[in-house]
């Protein structure tokens, strides 16, 4: 039996989730308040909300999608949810202003793609006088670019052009529509743009696109660290960040779906394009190879997130906050 089809025998002989000391301890909650955005690092979270074998954790898991950095925040100071997907450094400085928070996991270690109508880039100097489309501005996206263009001895903001958009799907349309020659994009929109190029009545008219640069893998080529970062993970908020027996319930809840996203592609992008309305089935299927999906708690996480924060803390300190989160801020 494969890994997909046990996995899901096992949720059904099983009800889902064991009943685990940890989730004896953490108890069966009314309702248990998801919230991420509609990217890769999500998948779980989403997958928790709407499948039946989570039902020892919560009698109802709700899943909202955040759609922009401001929206992020906003569910962080007031408390809307238990567990929420969001960057790292977003995380960091969040707590280091006092927002009452713990960083779970990183479980998104590479989601960021250079989609281009070039078939391979492996500079950014090659770009040229082109536009890149950046949606976003001042988050992931742009932190990671503007830290490898100076590594490759660039000055992001006179050397490269960058057009800032106001989400990625505009990204997409603009490369469908050929507004755009190149655009920055994380999973699972990248894998959407190059689904939509080549499918249907839209491929007759919209230009070849390619994966042209993975920004993990020149991240590594420019001596910055290994070809993967931590981009994205977990935290909890409010009263849940002091619930030590609701987030020990929740990894094991969470590691258990990220597991059976992987393990079933098709059935995670069905799911996806179901609930959000606006991404593809088969592109969410296609991202999941290229996210990089593994949840590492934070406490383990750690050496590789405080390399990447001192870099960021070298260059722009206000994207933390200031200063390294203290050992509170990571869960064993």
């Amino acid at each position: 039996m494969d890994r997909r089809r046990f996995l899901m025998a096992s949720s059904t002989a099983l009800g889902g989730l064991m009943l685990t000391p940890h989730l004896r301890a953490a108890g069966r909650r009314p309702l248990l308040r998801l919230a991420g955005p509609w990217a890769s690092v999500s998948y779980p979270l989403a997958w928790m909300s709407a499948r039946p074998g989570f039902a020892a954790l919560a009698e109802r898991i709700e899943f909202v999608a955040w759609r922009s950095p401001d929206e992020l925040r906003l569910i962080a100071l007031e408390g809307r949810a238990d567990f929420v997907a969001l960057p790292s450094n977003v995380a960091a400085n969040l707590y280091n202003r006092g927002v009452t928070l713990r960083l779970q996991c990183i479980s998104a270690w590479g989601l960021l793609y250079l989609v281009s109508r070039q078939p391979r880039i492996t500079r950014l100097s090659e770009l040229g006088e082109a536009e890149l489309g950046l949606p976003f501005r001042g988050d992931m996206p742009e932190i990671v670019l503007s830290q490898l263009a100076q590594a490759q001895g660039l000055d992001p903001r006179r050397d490269l052009r960058l057009s800032y958009l106001a989400s990625p799907l505009d990204a997409v349309q603009m490369l469908l529509t050929r507004r755009l020659d190149h655009a920055l994009l994380s999973e699972p929109v990248a894998s959407m743009a190059l689904a939509r190029s080549r499918s249907g009545a839209l491929s007759l008219i919209a230009p070849e696109l390619h994966r042209a640069l993975d920004l993990q893998q020149a991240w590594a080529d420019a001596g910055l660290g290994p070809a993967r970062l931590p981009q994205a993970g977990i935290a909890a908020l409010g009263a849940a960040a002091g619930d030590s027996a609701l987030c020990a319930a929740f990894a094991e809840a969470h590691a258990r779906a990220l597991d059976e996203c992987l393990a079933a592609p098709e059935d995670c992008g069905a799911l996806i394009a179901e609930l959000s309305k606006r991404l593809d089935a088969a592109a969410v299927a296609e991202s999941l190879p290229h996210s990089r999906l593994q949840a590492m708690p934070a406490a383990e996480a750690r050496p590789e997130l405080e390399a990447f924060f001192r870099r960021l803390l070298a260059q722009q300190p206000g994207l933390l906050g200031g200063r390294l989160p203290d050992a509170r801020f990571y869960a064993a």
